[in-house]
């Protein structure tokens, strides 16, 4: 059972990972304006009338509405009347963003969404951890660390939106869902029993190391190109043949990166096959590789093609994701080999 929410609970959060990747894809990220409701609402409006104000209608205490382009939240439960009274509405202070659209405000009200469930599902695990005390106190303190974690997270995401997406604190927000799935990775391995039939090799659990640590960088260059774009979105729209032209240096770093972090991850591959290793992670890691150039290559050339963008950022995850637990199979490879 608890294995079985462990594994939910790293679906959820990689499915938090996707639903993050289309917000930012779509340019959803405001799309409800406050926080943790949308417009003041638990389940959001899908018309602009919802959001105006409009005589003799009933309002609700934090609902929020847009008038004049700014928007008001309301003070207490009332019925409006025949004009509007400044007196039972309050300005919202967090930011000045009052623009509605309802595909960008339930976009990223579903993102809220799998991220509370997620949530829920590692609330679950960490209290089920707690029958895992005497035999491994790690597994509980790890699991309550994560939902510590993941509290966290929501916090930080609120502090995303009232900061009109802050480019720092969105990569701050996918650095910590990284270190969440880490976490969980880890607490996967403690919970396995079963011994291992790969083979260790001190140099290539250091490759893989090394491999991590350049996938880490190559994930922060990613976000400031990606921040580029966003500045360019702001500035000029939606015309993509003009989001990366002229490339910035951070562009070509990145992409010159790229063929260091497949070098390296080629010659892991070939390392593993040569020694008869028996890590068929490998495999996996050099495909997700060439997807993620292959995705790179789609948005330069052809001007972002629909969901590369949010592909490109899940496929970096997942590849986050396998290297580290080839590294914890190394792990255990080597404790094997300690006892024989």
């Amino acid at each position: 059972m608890f294995i079985k929410i462990v594994k939910t609970s790293l679906i959820l959060v990689y499915l938090v990972i996707v639903a993050g990747a289309v917000v930012r894809m779509t340019g959803s990220g405001m799309g409800c304006p406050d926080w943790p409701k949308c417009f003041g609402y638990y389940i959001p409006p899908t018309e602009q009338s919802q959001i105006e104000w409009h005589p003799e209608q009933d309002y609700h205490k934090g609902q929020v509405i847009i008038v004049d382009e700014t928007l008001q939240v309301a003070k207490q439960d009332f019925t409006a009347t025949k004009t509007f009274q400044k007196e039972n509405w309050s300005h919202y202070t967090k930011h000045d963003y009052a623009i509605f659209n309802p595909t960008h405000t339930w976009v990223e009200y579903i993102n809220r969404l799998v991220g509370a469930l997620a949530g829920l599902a590692i609330l679950l695990m960490a209290i089920l951890s707690i029958w895992k005390w005497k035999k491994n106190k790690k597994i509980t303190l790890l699991a309550w660390f994560t939902t510590f974690l993941m509290g966290f997270q929501a916090w930080l995401g609120a502090t995303v939106v009232y900061s009109l997406l802050a480019p720092v604190r969105i990569t701050l927000h996918m650095v910590v869902a990284l270190i969440i799935v880490a976490i969980i990775l880890y607490i996967l391995y403690l919970c396995s029993e079963k011994t291992t039939t790969h083979n260790y090799q001190k140099s290539f659990r250091n490759l893989l190391i090394v491999s991590i640590i350049l996938t880490l960088i190559q994930v922060v260059l990613g976000t400031e190109v990606r921040q580029y774009v966003d500045m360019q979105v702001k500035e000029i729209g939606y015309t993509k043949e003009l989001w990366l032209a002229p490339p910035t240096l951070q562009f070509y770093i990145h992409r010159s990166f790229s063929f260091l972090v497949l070098f390296i991850n080629v010659f892991i591959w070939w390392k593993n096959k040569k020694n008869g290793l028996g890590y068929q992670l490998t495999n996996w890691i050099l495909i997700l590789i060439l997807l993620e150039i292959f995705t790179g290559i789609l948005m330069f050339y052809l001007d972002f093609p629909f969901a590369t963008q949010a592909s490109h950022l899940v496929i970096a995850s997942a590849l986050f994701g396998v290297q580290y637990y080839l590294i914890l199979q190394t792990n255990k490879a080597k404790i094997q080999t300690k006892k024989a």
